[in-house]
């Protein structure tokens, strides 16, 4: 009986090990130029994966010297390029890579590669406090992301800070300061009423910093003209709505999912819309999506007739752990399937286990989760079938 115990904890042993080493690493920190990496997000074009991350050139702080660095896969995660910088803003920081590709342009019938970002020149807590200023931006890449356009500066058509210069009337409680992109890939519709509408979720700060984070709010900004303009979202109106990411749901509505800063609820936030992000039917705590106030990922995956969501968190409210993936075929209202891609009970709850990811599709029934890994030591890929 004991020999059998043994070799029933042997094998448990040896399953977990195995299951570890299918997480095959992206961006290690500490290599290739950058003290830490953080801020995953991917998409596939072409038939390769392009990996981005903010590559953190000093320490493993949000602000300061930090570029926006890029690694592609030909081989569907296996394999990894070497690391390329696509953005570098000197000594300060550019960050929140929000990538996606926009298939519906006939100018680039290969599809061509948006890469949105921002910029900033003051640590957050200070910008929040109105010394400093986020703007916001993109580059482009026709060819698959081996080269990439010149940056171009969107922050007057998605951003509202406050330019008492310009309008002495402006009320100054109502100017947004901290800004930043979804933490993740953005989003294209695919078909429907909206088909080629590229939105990309956000989320600012409004007026003087309040204690427990209300100052925040989700919002989102669209372009129907492939880049060309840009329109603001209705804000998402519960108070500490923060990192957010879109998809496509079925019947031409979409849904944003959002980090909860206040964390009270420590639940997600749901915003759904039926005019493709114009503005927001509903907005909920999700309660089957437990979190422990933490960016989180979702992905859409079929067409307008079979459209499946897929949404990744860390499934825990107490800590970053527990990265769980859950699947459903009713636009959210039920998770059929649930798996755990990584977990460590006996974590130490000063340390993170896994914290934020992206999701891309990566074959039928097949999604690639690029996550932070390991107290941030590492963004690693793992390909999950569902």
């Amino acid at each position: 009986m004991i020999n059998r115990y043994l070799l029933f904890i042997v094998i448990l042993l040896s399953a977990r090990i195995t299951r570890a080493q299918t997480f095959t690493p992206v961006f290690t920190s500490g290599e290739e130029g950058h003290k830490s990496y953080r801020i995953p997000a991917i998409v596939s074009v072409g038939g390769k994966l392009l990996a981005f991350a903010e590559g953190r050139v000093n320490h493993a702080g949000d602000f300061g010297d930090i570029n926006i660095v890029l690694k592609e896969s030909t081989d569907g995660g296996k394999t990894w390029s070497a690391l390329r910088t696509v953005v570098d803003y000197s000594t300060l920081q550019a960050g929140n890579p929000a990538p996606v590709v926009d298939l519906t342009d006939p100018a680039y019938p290969r599809g061509r590669v948006f890469l949105f970002y921002n910029t900033g020149d003051n640590h957050e807590g200070e910008v929040r406090k109105g010394k400093g200023l986020r703007e916001v931006w993109y580059v482009t890449s026709a060819d698959g992301g081996n080269s990439w356009s010149e940056p171009v500066n969107i922050t007057l058509q998605t951003h509202r800070p406050n330019r008492p210069d310009k309008n002495p009337a402006y009320n100054f409680q109502d100017d947004w300061r901290s800004y930043a992109n979804t933490p993740g890939h953005a989003m294209q519709f695919a078909d429907g009423r909206f088909k080629g509408r590229i939105f990309v979720s956000a989320n600012h700060s409004a007026g003087n910093p309040i204690a427990d984070f209300s100052d925040y709010k989700a919002h989102g900004y669209y372009t129907d003209d492939h880049g060309k303009t840009f329109h603001l979202s209705e804000t998402v109106t519960f108070p500490g709505g923060n990192e957010a990411m879109a998809a496509q749901l079925k019947g031409d509505r979409m849904v944003m999912n959002i980090r909860n800063q206040q964390g009270r609820d420590r639940y997600r936030i749901i915003a759904e819309s039926s005019n493709g992000g114009q503005s927001w039917d509903t907005t909920y705590f999700d309660r089957q999506l437990p979190d422990p106030v933490c960016q989180g990922s979702v992905l859409s995956v079929g067409n307008a007739r079979n459209r499946t969501l897929i949404v990744c968190n860390n499934a825990d409210t107490v800590q970053r752990n527990n990265l769980v993936l859950r699947v459903s075929r009713n636009n959210g209202k039920t998770y059929y399937k649930q798996i755990t891609i990584a977990n460590r009970p006996d974590n130490p709850r000063r340390n993170s286990h896994t914290a934020y990811s992206d999701l891309v599709q990566t074959g039928k029934k097949k999604v690639g989760v690029l996550f932070e890994y390991d107290d941030y030591k590492q963004i690693v890929f793992t390909n999950i079938a569902y």
